[in-house]
């Protein structure tokens, strides 16, 4: 039986704050539209089988168009997103639970749509760690944050390498991230991101990842300019 990767893409945000009119996965970016970098990354990685669209309903038309026009022909699975992140990426998992369940999906991969310059080498390098190790995501060190002491005021420094910003994509062996995402929603637990109702609710191990510097989230308009630079720089787009 051969044993592939899921990957979920989530574009079932609103994305106000970038200040566009329409949802900031579908703004246009050298080329294409913000979340079609995504799925061509996670296509472009050998040992990622199913790959799954997060939408929301109302984007049904864009996402039709993005599907069409921009990804290269992959095989793309697309499944209607909840009230939250953490219902959207539920209902991704309730979608992938037949193969989940007869093993030929071994490992889940969660990724941000508005995350564009994700690369293969890393979303490949997550993979391995994940499916050696039970769990991995992509971070980078945080060196620049202080703590705050307990009377409130007073800044602590915190020991080198002991706190990290994390990424997506980050990565589960299947059916324990199935089991602990069905048992937060009967327990009405949301987590911060994938890797916190993971260690809410699974004791699989986690492994960081040395992420990507270029990997940032788009949240703002100056995160499409950067994005556009980079993507322009590497001969995509002009």
């Amino acid at each position: 039986m051969v044993r592939q990767a899921a990957a979920v893409v989530l574009a079932s945000g609103a994305g106000t704050r970038v200040g566009a009119g329409v949802n900031k996965v579908y703004l246009p970016l050298a080329g294409r539209r913000v979340v079609a970098w995504s799925l061509a990354a996670f296509a472009g990685v050998p040992g990622v089988g199913p790959l799954v669209l997060v939408v929301r309903p109302q984007d049904d038309d864009l996402v039709r168009e993005v599907l069409e026009r921009e990804v290269d022909g992959a095989a793309v699975e697309v499944v209607h997103g909840g009230r939250t992140r953490q219902e959207s990426e539920l209902q991704a998992l309730r979608h992938l639970a037949g193969r989940i369940g007869r093993g030929t999906v071994d490992t889940v991969l969660l990724h941000d749509g508005a995350r564009p310059l994700v690369s293969p080498a890393l979303i490949a390098a997550v993979l391995h760690e994940a499916r050696e190790h039970g769990g991995a995501i992509p971070a980078l060190p945080a060196d620049h944050i202080a703590a705050v002491a307990g009377d409130g005021e007073t800044l602590v420094a915190l020991p080198p390498a002991s706190m990290v910003l994390a990424q997506t994509p980050q990565a589960f062996r299947a059916a324990p991230l199935l089991a602990a995402y069905e048992q937060a929603a009967g327990e009405q637990f949301e987590g911060t991101d994938t890797s916190s109702v993971m260690e809410r609710f699974s004791s699989v191990p986690v492994r960081w990842v040395r992420g990507e510097q270029e990997n940032l989230k788009v949240t703002y308009p100056r995160d499409l300019v950067f994005a556009e630079h980079v993507l322009t720089a590497a001969g995509h787009g002009g």
